[in-house]
């Protein structure tokens, strides 16, 4: 088996994935993805459609929380290439018990770990290092530009603890104006 771990976090379908990692001398080695090994360990039917990349230049760059509305909700499998960033999952599944919770991990491109982000989540990084690249692996719907949707990660209601102070976040115009969960239509969540 290529993974180390695979294990299900306390928000049902959130799996932390952790691969092998070979190493000496020269480097490391890691089966980053093999498709029938994870759809035996989490029972997801995995249909890749896209791998995409981020690259943040500063410590602090905060991307989300995203997600993308019915009919076009997407499942990834998000990994640090390089440097690390604290990833973040927010439960949005309305009639979920554990709707409005999150879970956090902390990912790096040194360990090569990973989580699974399932349709019905909302999910964010922080660059925690200068130079930070952030990998995909997209399932699901495409990307659909007018069903993008988030949520604002200072939401006061979702006590997300971030490492950094709200001044030493970078984010984009559009996530600064992202509302709070309490504020999201019921249409937009799943």
């Amino acid at each position: 088996m290529p993974y180390e771990q695979i294990s299900e976090t306390n928000l049902k379908g959130v799996f932390k994935i952790q691969p092998k990692v070979f190493t000496d001398k020269r480097g490391y080695y890691s089966p980053t993805l093999v498709i029938s090994e994870f759809e035996n360990a989490t029972n997801i039917s995995f249909n890749l459609i896209q791998v995409a990349s981020s690259f943040n230049s500063e410590k602090g760059v905060f991307l989300g929380l995203h997600y993308q509305a019915p009919p076009y909700t997407q499942g990834k499998l998000v990994m640090a290439t390089e440097g690390s960033v604290l990833d973040i999952v927010l439960d949005i599944r309305k009639n979920s018990p554990t709707f409005g919770q999150h879970v956090t991990e902390i990912l790096t491109a040194e360990k090569q770990n990973q989580l699974w982000v399932p349709p019905g989540f909302a999910h964010g990084y922080l660059a925690l290092e200068n130079n930070t690249r952030f990998t995909y692996f997209v399932t699901d719907g495409i990307y659909s530009p007018q069903s993008e949707r988030g949520i604002n990660v200072f939401d006061p209601d979702l006590l997300i603890n971030l490492p950094l102070s709200r001044s030493e976040i970078v984010l984009s115009g559009k996530d600064k104006i992202l509302p709070n969960l309490r504020d999201i239509s019921p249409k937009d969540l799943l």
